[in-house]
């Protein structure tokens, strides 16, 4: 079971474990309460619209590998900069992949816990 982590240098492989495992709950986690997600480029989500979008994409059985090419911390704020590549099914069901480089901002909370406050994976689109 994927859980959340003080350690930046930790956060994306703790995420891809959750998202490979099509684990919701674990990955909402992930978000601030009012983060936004930029998941089709130009289409921000937050609150309840971005939980059911990604819970209907997890049950794709996506598949996720991500590498963070550079990071960057002030205070309690945290720019990474990571190469991912999904393995997943369009609607029709055949084969795609989806692939970018990521620009997300992440906070760290009160309970020492770096999440999500932006997540962009098409940021340098």
């Amino acid at each position: 079971m994927s859980q959340l982590t003080d350690n930046l240098e930790k956060h994306t492989s703790l995420y891809v474990d959750a998202f490979n495992a099509g684990d919701f709950d674990t990955l909402d986690r992930f978000y601030t309460e009012e983060a936004v997600a930029v998941w089709e480029p130009g289409k921000p989500l937050t609150g309840q619209a971005r939980r059911e979008y990604q819970r209907e994409f997890l049950a794709r059985g996506p598949r996720m590998t991500a590498v963070p090419r550079q990071s960057f911390v002030t205070g309690d704020t945290a720019l990474l900069i990571v190469d991912w590549v999904i393995e997943t099914i369009d609607d029709a069901g055949a084969p795609e992949r989806l692939e970018g480089v990521g620009v997300d901002v992440l906070r760290l909370g009160e309970d020492a816990v770096w999440r999500y406050a932006v997540d962009d994976p098409y940021g340098q689109g």
